[in-house]
């Protein structure tokens, strides 16, 4: 399998021109991982335009601009999730090229895209080589060569820097979230909340580690959006989630935070500053907060799962009947 780097080169190598488009495409957990990579594109490049897909949604919708100009990066864990792989199909018939990304060197999305990426998975693993940071990795890369990328050496440090802050962080909230999954175990319902590139993390903990995981019910709020509606649902009964970014997008988390402090009662607040990321240069630090926010949630997850008595890999419905 081609590097990161050897792969953009390659990319860049077969556009006629310029990428003008890059189609961030993908499923559930996998989906969740390519957030962060379309809201720094959608942020910070002059020309070059990101669009975010659940991978049915781009079979069936097939965009427009979609054509020889376009990157489409799909991701799959286990590589043969069909609405992935047909994804691949898709942008083939459209001249597009295409980026596959799964840990199963057997898949079938190695059989249908361009070119390939093999990630590590697992506890021991760099958080570097799990598929959240590879294509943010690879999107950043592409950006500094085609724009130029004013922040690169430090999102470059950033990299570098993160996997000691994920375990720091692990290590540091092993009593907290004990605490926590013992105050929670019995509750059947939580809001999740979160901005910038943070808030697909907030979506992602609420569909794949609550609904999924633990067959609880779950939401994700947008801190922005909280004070438009939702928050007069805002009780002392209904437990929150608030994770507060380190970045431009913080005060918005501050806000629900001080709403929170004279309005609710149950509510656990995960902390990208208290947890160390602030190390990180601030002007690149907002695209860390989900790679912390991830590590730091499976903890949360696996605690609640213990105190559930619900394992983790527990389904009902996926793999297991027709749908």
């Amino acid at each position: 399998m081609m590097d990161l780097n050897s792969v953009v080169e390659k990319v860049l190598e077969k556009s006629d021109t310029r990428l003008e488009t890059i189609y961030l495409v993908a499923c559930g957990g996998s989906l969740v991982d390519m957030y962060t990579s379309d809201y720094f594109i959608n942020t910070e490049a002059k020309e070059l335009v990101a669009g975010l897909y659940t991978a049915n949604e781009f079979n069936h919708v097939v965009p427009k601009k979609l054509n020889e100009n376009s990157l489409v990066i799909i991701c799959s864990h286990g590589g043969n999730t069909p609405e992935s792989v047909e994804a691949a199909n898709v942008a083939r018939r459209h001249n597009a090229q295409s980026i596959g990304l799964t840990y199963n060197e057997e898949s079938m999305l190695f059989e249908t895209v361009d070119h390939k990426i093999l990630y590590e998975w697992g506890e021991d693993t760099s958080v570097e080589n799990n598929p959240m940071a590879i294509i943010l990795n690879i999107v950043v890369e592409i950006l500094h060569r085609q724009e130029g990328y004013a922040h690169y050496e430090a999102f470059k440090q950033g990299m570098h820097q993160i996997d000691d802050i994920v375990k720091n962080a692990q290590d540091q909230i092993q009593e907290r979230t004990d605490q926590f999954a013992d105050t929670y175990g019995k509750e059947e319902m939580f809001y999740i909340l979160g901005s910038g590139a943070s808030y697909g993390h907030a979506y992602g903990f609420s569909i794949c580690s609550l609904m999924e995981m633990q067959w609880l019910h779950a939401s994700a709020i947008h801190s922005g959006e909280y004070f438009h509606g939702p928050f007069e649902a805002t009780d002392h009964s209904t437990p929150y989630i608030l994770l507060m970014s380190e970045g431009p997008s913080r005060p918005l988390d501050e806000r629900v935070l001080k709403f929170f402090k004279t309005y609710a009662k149950k509510y656990e607040v995960v902390d990208a500053k208290e947890l160390g990321l602030s190390i990180i240069d601030e002007n690149v630090s907002d695209y860390f907060n989900p790679i912390l926010f991830y590590s730091v949630l499976s903890v949360y997850r696996y605690k609640l799962s213990i105190v559930r008595n619900h394992p983790l890999d527990t389904r009902r419905y996926m793999g297991k009947v027709e749908y």
